[in-house]
């Protein structure tokens, strides 16, 4: 796939999403395998007024490339002045946010509100185009509703405007995350596609990224919901494309290590307080299915200094130890297919 200069075969992508893939969770994703990473979705509204919030979304660190910034918008004026601050802070490539469905971006008229207004879609992707010198690409979903699905046009809009790849979530925006994508639009639009194209959604394990491919023959796959807690699908995934041979599922003591290092990370970027209180999201999904977890979680929410924090998840790989040695620890193939419960994010 080759958006500019960046050139990978069959990319597994970090998508992007709402206080998830922030500076600590993308450089975490890299570490595991993630081709090209994506950040949160930034508003260009708070852009153009410098709102230190979603300026701040904007940093980033080598060892992240390739690097997508994500904004959405509602205007054309409003997302020129975002895509060209974006542009200073030097990603790899600019992404427009055609695709999110919550009230929050979709009920401001952004997002997959666009999908109803193809002609504005099309006049934003076109002007950020011309706004910058850098590649810019979209992400989308199939249309706004199964009565209404356009993405077709869609495609051969933001082509003819000059985006380089798109994104393609095989939902709706009324379906929301609701049922399964469907894989069937997207593998239509890559028959009508000249440009790279990404499949997105329902990809929860490396057997999901490889039927995705085989699926759709999209360009590269890229990952949401299915990477919280399990930054190990990226480089699973890989190998299972690209050579047919899965890599074992991770264990507990993988899956605890990954917490403490994100935690690391979290309060390296963000500083004590916010770092360990930003990180109480992911307990959830880094220790589902092990053994009393849910009094060890109870510890880990209510827990304010980071060092603690860790001493608690240590403390608790020492305990699952036990359980490993009583043979009580739960099925790790079966903790990765459990699709149960699985946040319903922004992006």
């Amino acid at each position: 796939m080759k958006i500019g200069t960046i050139d990978i075969d069959r990319p597994v992508i970090l998508a992007p999403m709402e206080d998830v893939t922030d500076r600590a969770f993308r450089q975490l994703c890299k570490r595991h395998g993630a081709d090209i990473v994506y950040t949160e979705f930034i508003s260009a509204e708070a852009l153009r007024r410098g709102v230190e919030k979603s300026v701040r979304k904007l940093t980033a660190d080598a060892v992240e490339r390739p690097l997508a910034i994500q904004i959405f918008g509602n205007s054309v004026e409003s997302m020129i002045e975002a895509a060209v601050i974006a542009e200073g802070y030097n990603p790899d490539y600019l992404d427009i946010n055609f695709g999110c469905p919550t009230k929050k971006v979709a009920g401001k008229g952004a997002g997959a509100a666009l999908l109803r207004e193809p002609e504005k879609m099309t006049q934003i992707a076109e002007a950020v185009v011309r706004a910058v010198n850098i590649p810019v690409t979209a992400k989308t979903r199939i249309g706004w509703d199964r009565e209404s699905i356009n993405i077709i046009d869609v495609l051969h809009r933001l082509e003819g405007v000059g985006i380089q790849a798109l994104a393609v979530h095989g939902r709706t925006r009324s379906e929301m995350y609701k049922g399964r994508a469907d894989w069937n639009w997207i593998r239509e639009v890559k028959k009508h596609a000249r440009i790279p194209i990404i499949a997105n959604g329902d990809i929860w394990t490396p057997e999901d990224a490889v039927a995705m491919f085989e699926q759709t023959g999209a360009d590269g796959v890229m990952i949401g919901r299915g990477a919280i807690g399990n930054p190990f699908i990226f480089e699973r995934a890989k190998q299972f494309v690209k050579t047919g041979k899965p890599m074992a599922s991770p264990d507990f003591r993988e899956r605890i290590d990954a917490a403490v290092e994100h935690l690391k990370l979290s309060v390296q970027f963000k500083g004590e307080k916010y770092g360990v209180l930003e990180m109480r999201r992911h307990y959830a999904t880094y220790l589902k299915g092990l053994p009393m977890v849910s009094r060890v979680r109870n510890k880990l929410v209510r827990e304010e200094g980071w060092a603690q924090v860790i001493d608690i998840l240590l403390a608790y790989g020492e305990e699952c130890e036990g359980y490993a040695r009583e043979g009580t620890i739960r099925d790790n193939t079966e903790y990765l297919n459990d699709h149960s419960n699985r946040l319903e994010l922004n992006y």
